[in-house]
């Protein structure tokens, strides 16, 4: 089958169970915009500070939601016992998002990040205090026998530290979390962060036999495999294969700012361009590639083929791209496939 005409539906888990967990990190963004990014000790102005939506789980549950994804949405993960943890079980609630497998951490903050988002540019530098974050174990997550969702998201391997740590054996936390989640029957999905470009040949492997796709960039990708990957489709069908042959079960994607490749289990591979955004419409990048897998997992969940979940991500994302905030931008779903209509793709080769 050819790359540009994969359509058949991916396997996803149990078809009488429907919705998404989401756990791991649940983080408030400061998004701040700024006139330039300066040599050190040298001085930038801010224009404008908007608190936001931050995390793989929590800016993919959010973006679900104002999609209108018609399935149960739940959060799991450790937040402080402050204004900010408070503000994200509000925030989540009001958005539909089942709220009741968090787990406060007293004396501990919740997590934040100051994203520093160039003008004109949309470029992005975050800095991070991990607080509750770094206290977030496999033992915070029991998996009952009437597990009712379907498919369980795990984010960011990278960027939680007790589920990160290697143990004596090569194993870690990742690994034995989502192990539970597969013995209770939910389809995994693995999201992974850029961070020190070191530990990922360390941090990643270990989760992938227990991951059932996963979602990673052409930089995460090299990391890992220790190698440059271009932002090309080509090198990146063949990064996706090596994460198969490293015990991915079933699907790799791996997206970059001008598209993104799947490749399955079974040899088949979907291929998408990026849609074409006019440079005025763009206000910053923060949670696009959030937006893209949100994207993707709506159409996941329901039985599409991989190559329309693809343009849906797409969609997606390029609305993401029109706030500068993660998650401001995101709109129904119908509304995000206008602008890939309206604007056409771009080209990816």
């Amino acid at each position: 089958m050819t790359a540009d005409r994969l359509e058949t539906p991916m396997k996803s888990g149990s078809i009488d169970r429907s919705g998404l967990l989401a756990a791991g990190n649940f983080i408030i963004d400061q998004v701040k915009m700024i006139d330039l990014w300066p040599e050190q000790d040298a001085l930038a102005t801010i224009s404008g500070v908007s608190p936001s939506n931050g995390g793989g789980p929590y800016n993919l549950l959010k973006d679900l939601a104002r999609l209108g994804a018609p399935f149960p949405l739940a959060a799991a993960g450790r937040l402080g016992d402050d204004a900010n943890g408070q503000a994200i079980r509000d925030d989540c609630a009001a958005h539909g998002v089942d709220v009741s497998r968090f787990i406060d951490t007293p004396g501990v903050p919740t997590p934040f990040t100051d994203v520093m988002t160039v003008e004109g540019t949309g470029r992005r530098t975050f800095f991070y205090h991990p607080g509750a974050n770094a206290h977030f174990s496999e033992d915070d997550l029991d998996f009952g026998t009437n597990e009712t969702a379907r498919f369980f998201y795990l984010g960011y391997v990278m960027l939680l530290e007790r589920l990160d740590h290697p143990r004596a054996d090569g194993s870690n936390g990742a690994g034995a979390l989502l192990e539970k989640a597969t013995e209770a029957g939910y389809f995994t999905i693995v999201d992974i962060v850029s961070g020190a470009p070191e530990r990922f040949p360390k941090v990643v492997p270990p989760s992938l036999p227990e991951t059932d796709l996963l979602f990673l960039n052409e930089f995460e990708a090299g990391c890992v495999l220790e190698t440059k990957v271009p932002a090309e489709r080509d090198a990146m069908i063949e990064a996706a294969r090596r994460f198969l042959d490293l015990g991915v079960r079933q699907t790799v994607i791996l997206h970059a700012a001008s598209g993104a490749v799947a490749v399955s289990r079974d040899g088949e591979v979907a291929v998408q361009s990026a849609v074409a955004m006019p440079a005025e419409e763009i206000r910053g990048a923060v949670g696009a590639g959030d937006a893209f897998g949100a994207g993707v997992i709506y159409g996941l969940h329901d039985g599409w083929g991989m190559k329309r979940c693809l343009e849906t991500g797409a969609c997606v994302a390029a609305a993401c791209l029109t706030d500068e905030t993660t998650s401001g931008g995101v709109c129904k779903l119908e509304d995000a496939l206008r602008l890939g209509a309206r604007h056409g793709f771009g080209s990816f080769r």
